[in-house]
């Protein structure tokens, strides 16, 4: 019984931090229609931010700074909205098949820029012993702080999510996705618009690659590869709903469980066929995902009209 419930609080956190990636990614896909695919790169900027603030000096990487976990949170939201506004100012005026070319390209080079300055980041040894937040004065485990914290970052982001689609400044961006030229004609720029939606999505997940760093304890390169750090985000999102905040968190929940369900499978298989299992996980997300746009073309939870805000004057 110990240790299923050690796996459900494993899964709730993980699942936890992916509705944070996805929650971001719907800010720029969702309500603005932006194709960024280069997720990972902010998820892992955000992730050796916080690494890099909290850790004690090391010989290996730039640290020494031992700050507290939550002062690394707010840095790796704030590095990863910087490197947004820096690409996003470059690329944000590429239509969406060149923004999704040039974010890969990005995320590339973010990837092998951690991997490759090790004075800064340790390089494929990655940066380990990444501290916690202590439990010591609740009357909860370590871990079981780990899954609240993670809940109440869900459930804030979930907020300034909503609050934002109900704004003024959501339906200039959902003006923006549906037809850009008549938003222009209204006296919008879009390239700022959509300037603050990239960097609003950034900035969370940049939230959630803190979350992970500090869940694990460890991290690397390798932990951002774009299968498991943008491709497996953009199928949550899509099956769980664009646009919709609540579709996006189902998502997450959803594949992850099935991305977890068939993890456990495959460790059951003989070693000889595990590689094989692996590749196969990831096409029956594809075939998973195809079979969702099929029956429900607009995800599980599809997107809604917004209510209006209590006092909002309907001008924007």
């Amino acid at each position: 019984m110990d240790g299923l419930i050690a796996y459900g609080i494993f899964f709730l956190s993980f699942a936890s931090m992916y509705a944070l990636l996805a929650l971001g990614l719907n800010v720029q896909w969702g309500y603005t229609g932006m194709l960024n695919v280069g997720v990972a790169a902010f998820f892992a900027v955000g992730a050796y931010t916080s690494a890099i603030l909290t850790t004690g000096a090391s010989p290996n990487h730039l640290g020494g700074f031992g700050l507290p976990f939550y002062v690394g949170f707010v840095g790796a939201m704030v590095t990863a909205a910087i490197l947004a506004a820096a690409i996003g100012a470059i690329t944000l005026n590429l239509r969406s098949d060149y923004l999704a070319i040039a974010s890969i390209g990005i995320a590339e080079i973010v990837r092998l820029f951690l991997k490759n300055e090790e004075w800064l980041t340790n390089g494929v040894r990655g940066i380990a012993g990444i501290p916690r937040p202590s439990a010591a004065d609740l009357p909860i485990t370590t871990p079981q702080l780990m899954l609240l914290i993670a809940v109440v970052l869900v459930i804030l982001v979930y907020w300034a999510n909503e609050r934002a689609y109900r704004s003024p400044w959501g339906r200039v961006l959902r003006a923006i996705r549906d037809n850009e030229t008549a938003a222009r004609a209204m006296g919008k720029n879009s390239l700022v618009f959509r300037l603050q939606a990239f960097v609003f999505g950034a900035a969370v997940m940049g939230l959630a690659g803190a979350y992970y760093a500090h869940f694990i304890g460890f991290i690397s390169p390798e932990a951002f590869d774009p299968i498991f750090a943008t491709f497996i985000v953009w199928v949550m999102l899509i099956a769980g709903g664009s646009g919709n905040n609540r579709g996006a968190i189902l998502g997450a929940m959803v594949i992850w469980g099935v991305w977890s369900g068939t993890e456990f499978i495959i460790n059951q298989l003989p070693d000889q066929y595990v590689t094989q299992g692996g590749a196969a996980r990831i096409l029956l997300i594809g075939i998973l995902l195809q079979v969702i746009l099929i029956l429900r073309p607009e995800g599980l939870l599809p997107g809604r009209p917004p209510k209006p805000i209590v006092g909002d004057d309907r001008r924007g």
